[in-house]
């Protein structure tokens, strides 16, 4: 299947390109979308809640008052949990949420996610995303040319010889205001990503990146 290639600043065709349609043609499997973007989700939580336990609650080293002829309940600490400024019984203690996601099913929901946006007209394939202009206006006024709503931009990193990654400045600066549009690496396309944004942007370097790795199964 062929897809035009568009010129990111004047939304105008520049030519097309084959997609892979093992990638762009996958069967659409919605049921695959809750399990990877709730896994996502998880991995993404802190886990760092913490409550004081009647242990770590500081003070209460002696009775508060004696054992026997006060008329009440004996008691041994003020830090028990009935009394206020007692530690908590059964708090939450840090903890992590991520759980395990095979691989292939990661992958599936990817291939399945951009195959309904193929089929939903809601990408873009552009030569490339340098803008030519590094501003929040000029970002503004390309998303009016496309008609995009909310956009996500897809594009690729470079690696120098000190393995330090380098991004695409003009296009990451000039969106990195706005709250309808997203600038990703390649590698970090994700399926919540991809629900979220109405309009797909991405480079043909980027297109090949990403049909390399859903290629592999």
């Amino acid at each position: 299947m062929k897809l035009d290639i568009y010129d990111i600043n004047t939304a105008k065709t520049a030519g097309s390109v084959e997609l892979d349609a093992t990638v762009f043609g996958a069967p659409v499997k919605p049921y695959l979308y809750w399990e990877v973007v709730n896994w996502q989700r998880a991995r993404r939580r802190s886990g760092n809640h913490y409550t004081k336990g009647r242990s770590d609650v500081s003070g209460g080293g002696k009775k508060p008052f004696k054992q026997k002829g006060t008329g009440r309940a004996r008691q041994g600490t003020r830090r028990a949990p009935h009394f206020v400024g007692g530690g908590v019984v059964f708090g939450p203690k840090p903890r992590d949420y991520s759980f395990r996601m095979p691989k292939k099913k990661r992958r599936a929901a990817l291939r399945s996610a951009l195959s309904e946006k193929l089929a939903n007209n809601a990408i873009r394939i552009c030569d490339n995303l340098d803008f030519k202009e590094m501003k929040t206006k000029y970002a503004i006024g390309v998303l009016k040319k496309f008609d995009a709503a909310k956009a996500l931009f897809v594009d690729v990193t470079d690696r120098n010889e000190g393995n330090v990654v380098t991004h695409n400045d003009s296009l990451r600066l000039a969106v990195r205001n706005l709250n309808n549009a997203k600038y990703i690496a390649a590698e970090g396309l994700n399926v919540e990503d991809i629900l979220k944004y109405d309009l797909l942007f991405v480079s043909k370097a980027a297109l090949e990146q990403i049909q390399g790795v859903l290629n592999n199964g």
